[in-house]
């Protein structure tokens, strides 16, 4: 098998790694609060989208489905990420509850400017 074929027979886990990264980056390289939540979501849906991957299986059928047998695709994966849909989601809204928060006692959603209040603050 040449390196182009397995390329092409893991592209859904190099996408879901390529994605992870980019949230990861936004997360790493940006101090908006809003922005980091956003990389969380980005590198969230990444792992959602490597558990398809995996649970996927070439020329799988649904468990569901009566038939000549043969092999299935794995359910286990999508229980997961029902699961991980609502984590996902309440860290989101939690985070986003806390930045109005912290907006509304400091003025500021970057976390530089941020620090600087509270050091000032801390001083006085």
């Amino acid at each position: 098998m040449s390196f182009l074929q397995t390329i092409i027979d893991h592209i859904n886990y190099i996408g879901a790694v390529a994605i992870f990264v980019i949230g990861l980056h936004t997360v790493v390289t940006h101090s908006n609060l809003i922005k980091r939540i956003m990389g969380i979501n980005i590198m969230g849906m990444a792992i959602f989208m490597f558990f398809v991957a995996i649970g996927s299986v070439t020329g799988g059928k649904p468990p569901i489905i009566d038939g000549d047998g043969g092999p299935y695709i794995n359910p286990l994966p999508s229980v997961l990420i029902l699961t991980g849909i609502v984590v996902v989601v309440s860290i989101t809204v939690y985070s986003l509850s806390l930045v109005i928060r912290i907006y509304e006692t400091y003025g500021t959603i970057d976390q530089n400017e941020l620090l600087k209040r509270m050091q000032e603050e801390d001083e006085s």
